[in-house]
């Protein structure tokens, strides 16, 4: 099988050098910064040095941009695209652009197909990428109307890369837990390390310090465009956060040992119960 693969960065190059490693596939690398491509080349990340054209040799095509322009490379280059190939994404949001996409998909011919690995690190670009990024973790696809068959080959590709487990979910139910489990927490994080207190951290600080604060360590721009595109299952998990914090600071404002207590009980018996 040839696959392209459309971005460089840490998760493409990470889905070159895990397929390299794992399968016998043919790997085609598209980057805007060739330099960038000249390096996962010299590195066996990828075969072939890739055009924008080179997708029509493809039977799979990896696009590992920004949601946005995941659908304006297809708005430009969907022609190109052979009607057997199967296109997937791996876009921290699904319902902004699914629709787009599989608008997309039936204007040229091609099978469109959301997916999102669930895996990453807190640097970016090739050069943190990894073959082993994906050992053991979930890979999330969203059908977008796709055929059964052609599902089963994206989950089966998924496994042969090292993903461990594979959730298929509709892109509103995508969204609304990658709101809660993903999102959330680099706001939080974000958040966090805002407070005057923390560049005086060193010396004070350990493994909770660590936890909270080390997805702060964020892309920006990317993280801006997931929030916003996100905002409505977003904001609604960030009233539930600033609800409870609230309670929590209220009753330590009274002087209420007996809520407060109570408080952080119900939190310790989620954890107990999930068995985390």
């Amino acid at each position: 099988m040839v696959i392209a693969v459309v971005g460089l960065g840490i998760i493409g190059g990470s889905y070159c050098k895990a397929i390299k490693k794992h399968t016998r596939h043919t790997v085609i690398g598209i980057n805007r910064t060739q330099s960038v491509a000249q390096k996962a080349f010299d590195a066996g990340a990828i075969d072939v040095i890739g055009a924008v054209e080179d997708i029509q040799k493809a039977d799979l095509v990896i696009l590992c941009m920004y949601p946005g322009a995941c659908v304006e490379f297809i708005e430009k280059n969907g022609s190109y695209i052979k009607k057997s190939t199967i296109v997937t994404d791996a876009s921290g949001i699904k319902s902004a652009i699914c629709p787009q996409m599989t608008e997309l998909a039936k204007r040229f011919g091609f099978t469109f197909i959301g997916s999102h690995p669930m895996a990453g690190k807190e640097k970016n670009g090739f050069d943190v990428s990894d073959a082993d990024l994906y050992m053991g973790a979930s890979f999330i696809i969203t059908p977008c109307g796709a055929a059964m068959e052609k599902v089963d080959f994206l989950a089966g590709f998924a496994r042969q890369i090292g993903f461990g487990t594979i959730k298929v979910a509709t892109p509103e139910e995508h969204d609304r837990m990658i709101a809660f489990t993903s999102q959330v927490p680099h706001v939080l994080a974000c958040a966090y390390v805002l407070s005057p207190s923390c560049p005086n951290h060193k010396g004070f600080s350990a493994g909770s310090y660590r936890d909270v604060s080390r997805v702060a360590n964020i892309n920006s721009k990317l993280w801006s465009e997931l929030f916003i595109e996100n905002r409505e299952p977003l904001i609604k998990e960030l009233d539930i956060l600033i609800e409870n914090i609230t309670a929590i600071s209220n009753a330590i404002k009274s002087n209420d040992s007996q809520e407060l207590s109570e408080l952080l009980e119900r939190g310790h018996r989620v954890k107990q119960d999930l068995g985390e």
